[in-house]
């Protein structure tokens, strides 16, 4: 299966071991709840949907790579315990608590969550020393004497024998203990979590190019050759930073992330195409309406991967617009619940609303804090409620003076309605953008399969989906219906194409 059914597999798994009867107790006893093992090849994104996987749920998250841990640091140390049995006195081998296990009783005191999801990486890898110790960890969830902890999930990971020659073959006892999951690399599923994550558009356009260089393992004369997803996540966060700073992107750097020469040296030259493309077409114009004539000739003439370039700049220009949106509106529901919290508590009398506000402005902070800590905040969220921290700062100021708790519900009202307008405002006026990248792409491609690349993309995108749910687009539904027309059809001639086949089986018969 590919990485996202994987999630949606884990994450059902997660909803049963967590849910509790009517006294509190879970329903599936944690010496029951099997430990899930995802095995897959290298670098497709198995620790990354663990850390989506708790933040969506808003548990704890730990990760570990069992090769880098020895059977003491797992295990504990050794130390002898004195013991009475009987009359006899007797010296007993005992251990300090695990390493691993003590780091999930040290989040639990810090951040207050009770309950989470132990990630072990690499778990079919370990030294010869350490096997024993994981093969009892995995069946009874033990380490020495010390178990983990009632609420906590044991998540473990590891690469097919193919990729990595230290793998350890379990036996049949050990897997029928396990929920096995596996997952193979799946570029089109990728690309929902690049739209989201802000993979850069030159990596995107390029795969969808050329999907066979998403991912690639091979060996060689001269050694292993690679390009893993995690590679190319990892390329386009410094390419955006490297841009950033104005410095230079060569095949030096892509070959330290692609490490597969040719696919290298293929991204390379395609990069610096692309930084070409994003030159000499003008991207504002076209989405404000005032694309040239001659950038019109220019693109209708252009060969299919120059328009595809062109595509992708046009689709990451209207999602960085449209992002805006999205997340602005989040921000504010994520304001709103603060509000009417600070309305409950200075409706009482003899509260002073600046100290309310200061007050649930420290809760948000530890809350930041302890997600943090606990890996159960996405990125995504902690960045929103930074931005809310913000604004509670300004309305801190806004109120410094106001006693009475009313009036300054009032005034932070006042402004968060002025901020609902503004938002809706610019969201309406995001659908010019929508609107006139239609127009082109229906002008200079005149409707053809550049078309039907653009539905598709902006269904895809997650971002420009939720926008367009919540403030339409007309040419968007209009193309839509005829791309599921067409799919249809498609479909159609397939089972017609079928049944043409049976018919003939029929009369060879």
């Amino acid at each position: 299966m590919n990485i996202k059914q994987a999630k949606e597999q884990i994450q059902n798994a997660m909803t049963a071991y967590f849910t509790k009867d009517e006294r509190g107790n879970y329903i599936i006893p944690m010496h029951k709840q099997r430990p899930i093992f995802l095995m897959g090849p290298p670098g497709i994104g198995k620790t990354a949907i663990m850390e989506q996987v708790a933040a969506e749920l808003g548990v704890g998250m730990l990760s570990y790579s069992m090769t880098h841990h020895t059977r003491q640091s797992a295990l504990g140390l050794p130390y002898i315990e004195h013991k009475t049995y009987g009359d006899k006195e007797y010296a007993v081998s005992e251990y300090t608590m695990s390493e691993i296990i003590a780091s999930i009783y040290d989040l639990m005191e810090e951040t207050g969550i009770k309950e989470g999801i132990l990630f072990l990486d690499e778990i079919n890898c370990v030294s010869e020393t350490l096997a024993p110790i994981m093969l009892q960890f995995l069946q009874y969830k033990v380490f020495g004497r010390h178990r983990v902890p009632e609420g906590w999930v044991v998540v473990t990971a590891g690469n097919p024998p193919e990729y990595n020659n230290s793998v350890r073959e379990f036996d049949i006892v050990t897997w029928d203990r396990l929920k096995r999951v596996d997952v193979e690399p799946d570029f089109d599923v990728w690309k929902e979590y690049a739209y989201k994550t802000g993979v850069h558009p030159a990596v995107i356009t390029y795969l969808d190019i050329r999907k066979n260089d998403f991912y690639k393992i091979e060996s060689t004369i001269d050694g292993k050759r690679f390009v893993t997803a995690r590679g190319w996540d990892d390329l386009s966060q410094m390419i955006a930073l490297y841009e950033h700073h104005g410095l230079t992107i060569d095949e030096d750097l892509v070959g330290q992330y692609l490490q597969d020469s040719k696919i290298a040296k293929n991204f390379a030259v395609y990069y610096d195409l692309f930084n070409k493309y994003r030159s000499d077409y003008q991207i504002e114009e076209i989405l404000a309406g005032n694309t040239t004539e001659e950038i019109k000739e220019r693109a209708g003439s252009a060969g299919f991967d120059e328009r595809l370039s062109l595509i992708g700049l046009l689709l990451d220009a209207v999602t960085d617009e449209v992002k805006t949106i999205i997340n602005g509106k989040k921000e504010l529901e994520q304001l709103m619940q603060i509000l009417k919290q600070f309305r409950v508590h200075v409706s009482k009398a003899g509260v002073q609303p600046f100290a309310v506000l200061e007050t649930l402005k420290t809760e948000e902070l530890k809350k930041l804090d302890y997600g943090r800590k606990a890996g159960s905040l996405s990125i995504e969220k902690q960045a929103q409620t930074l931005s809310v921290i913000d604004i509670l700062d300004q309305y801190l100021d806004l109120i410094v003076t106001e006693s009475d708790g009313m009036n300054a519900f009032a005034l932070l009202k006042m402004d968060f309605d002025n901020r609902v307008k503004q938002l809706k405002q610019s969201g309406q006026e995001k659908g010019i953008l929508l609107e006139n990248l239609f127009l082109f792409v229906e002008e200079v491609f005149n409707g053809g399969h550049e078309l039907l690349i653009v539905v598709t993309e902006l269904t895809t995108n997650p971002y420009t989906a939720k926008y367009i749910s919540e403030y339409g687009c007309e040419k968007y539904f209009a193309h839509n219906q005829e791309l599921l027309f067409y799919e249809r059809q498609k479909k159609l001639m397939q089972n017609i194409q079928e049944l043409n086949l049976g018919d003939i089986e029929l009369l060879q018969s």
